[in-house]
């Protein structure tokens, strides 16, 4: 699928703009990488030493609470991060490095080859300007083609990602829109200059579940049209639970546990991830109760020493507080887990783990009970 209208450059991947592809198909390559940001307390550690390979039409799920590091990770391959941020290590699309590149190189590669689609489609979209305008303006900024037929391929991608009477659409301004409809019109601009990878940042967020599976749905037709691979960030295993051929899975700023998407979710060996599909409710086990996860991630200012689940982690000995782990080959050598006592956990589930003695509906009961008992 090419817009109309572009030269055999811009099918080719504009030439000299992009280093030789690596040979084994892939098209974005991340090791060692690393961000931090000065602050009064101290550098902020938010990435720490983040690898990871994407080929050609793959889609690669990375997980994690609020403040593991995966935004900010995919901030910095696209090169959005601030001035401040200190950023090591390796990004390479396709062979050409994008650590420390300028910003002209960027701008050829940002919405043309490697498209972001961000967590509230509001962030993305001009209020003062009709979605027509503005899926035709990303058209128009990397290809010779005419504004009438930049407003015709728009019309086409609209109705690619199921809006209603997509022609009449364009004409409409961001606020005329559902949340949903905004996400898709977001999900549209990502596809218009098939791009060979689309970093979809939480895409879901703040979505009732009907809508939830309609924007996937919208992101699985995005990725075969375009034939792109795919980043899906969320904080949510069940998200990507039959969208991800990988799965990352992240923690205080670095990777815990990777691996196939069966590997995860069948055979997790991270006590973190065992606690993240623990929380996640199942249609098997619809009277099962979710078990959390107790605590918050820590602070990666000034990190201690040893594993920074540590913490919170129901089988934590004496090295886990001394040794940080590292990434190892668990049950293959694609599948692997930063935890001291991994094999430990083979054939566990999250409750035998995580027990809690009262669920949140007791607890708030209790709650309840000792509120008017207060106030008698």
């Amino acid at each position: 699928m090419t817009p109309a209208g572009t030269g055999a450059e811009d099918v080719l991947g504009a030439g000299s703009m992009n280093g030789s592809a690596p040979p084994d198909g892939t098209v974005l390559e991340v090791e060692g990488l690393t961000v931090g940001f000065p602050s009064d307390e101290g550098l902020v550690r938010a990435v720490r030493g983040v690898s990871y390979t994407l080929r050609g039409g793959e889609v690669l799920g990375i997980v994690g609470e609020s403040g593991s590091g995966k935004s900010v990770t995919s901030l910095a391959v696209m090169g959005l991060l601030p001035g401040n941020a200190q950023v090591t290590g390796s990004v390479r699309f396709r062979g050409q490095e994008l650590v420390g590149a300028s910003d002209a190189t960027m701008t050829k590669i940002r919405g043309r080859r490697v498209a972001m689609i961000f967590q509230d489609p509001m962030t993305s979209l001009n209020p003062v300007y009709t979605v027509g305008f503005q899926i035709a303006e990303t058209l128009l900024a990397h290809h010779d083609m005419t504004k009438a037929a930049a407003l015709d391929r728009a019309a086409e991608l609209l109705d690619t990602v199921r809006i209603p009477n997509a022609r009449a659409r364009l004409d409409s301004y961001p606020h005329e829109l559902s949340g949903g409809m905004r996400q898709r019109v977001v999900i549209a601009i990502a596809m218009a200059n098939d791009p060979d990878v689309i970093i979809a940042d939480e895409p879901t967020t703040a979505l009732d579940v009907t809508v939830q599976a309609q924007i996937m749905d919208a992101l699985d037709v995005a990725r075969r049209a375009t034939g792109a691979a795919m980043v899906l960030i969320t904080h949510d295993l069940g998200v990507i639970a039959g969208q991800a051929d990988r799965v990352m899975v992240m923690y205080a700023g670095k990777p815990v546990e990777s691996g196939t998407a069966e590997d995860i979710f069948y055979t997790p060996r991270m006590p973190y991830t065992l606690g993240l599909l623990g929380s996640l409710p199942r249609l098997d086990r619809a009277s099962a109760r979710l078990t959390p996860i107790p605590g918050a991630p820590p602070s990666v200012v000034n990190m201690p020493p040893g594993c920074p689940f540590s913490p919170r982690c129901p089988i934590a000995q004496p090295v886990c507080d001394e040794t940080e782990p590292e990434l190892t080959p668990t049950t293959s050598a694609e599948h692997t887990a930063a935890c001291h006592f991994s094999a430990e956990l083979a054939g566990r589930e999250a409750h035998e783990l995580f027990e809690t003695t009262v669920s949140d509906a007791d607890a708030l009961a209790e709650f309840v009970r000792e509120t008017e008992d207060q106030s008698s």
